[in-house]
């Protein structure tokens, strides 16, 4: 008898923590796409796309939804951005699959005055013009 008592309550206790693990992010690169537009080094638009990208890395994980929209607050070169994660992430998941996103852009949109990396778990934008 006891031991019918204890299965339910094992199966209970599993089924929870199952829920409460979600597991690493899949950072499969799925696309990058590069607008064909370029900047220079010297371009005012480099410093407000560095703090655009560091800006979502930094706040989409403690978004509720990790669906986090910016700008740039340089007025001379504004720089627009765009970062979200699959619900299902934690905080610190979602921190490195975007850092993974950013890093795929970074590499493959070089000088570029926009660029979307979109990976499995999440994806990553940015633009010289808004966007929604």
């Amino acid at each position: 008898m006891r031991s019918l008592l204890v299965l339910p309550i094992v199966l209970l206790l599993f089924a929870a923590l199952a829920t409460s693990i979600h597991g690493v992010p899949n950072t499969k690169l799925l696309s990058v796409l590069c607008n064909s537009g370029v900047y220079t080094a010297a371009d005012p638009f480099s410093i407000s796309l560095a703090y655009v990208l560091s800006d979502l890395k930094a706040h989409t994980p403690s978004r509720k939804s990790h669906d986090y929209y910016n700008i740039s607050p340089f007025p001379i070169a504004f720089a627009y951005g765009h970062a979200a994660c699959v619900p299902k992430l934690s905080a610190v998941d979602c921190g490195a699959c975007l850092g993974e996103a950013v890093q795929a852009m970074n590499s493959s949109c070089v000088m570029r005055i926009g660029a979307r990396a979109v990976l499995s778990d999440c994806d990553a934008r940015y633009e010289q013009y808004p966007f929604v």
